[in-house]
């Protein structure tokens, strides 16, 4: 049976208002590199505005 671990990569608001796209795909593609795969994302909200994303990856363990 796989065995996998998990990575939370949260993106604060801050990040939204000045989105570097390079930078982010950057990040996600150095993740990709070490085995991380992106499962799903969400985005957190406060009073109707996105504060955050929350980006889950996961990778399998090696035996």
């Amino acid at each position: 049976m796989k065995k996998f671990e998990y990575h939370l990569l949260e993106v604060k608001s801050g990040f939204f208002s000045g989105l570097n796209q390079k930078e982010f795909t950057d990040q996600l593609n150095e993740l990709g590199s070490r085995g991380w795969e992106v499962v799903t994302t969400v985005s957190v909200t406060a009073a109707g505005s996105t504060t955050s994303l929350l980006v889950t990856l996961k990778r399998e363990l090696q035996s």
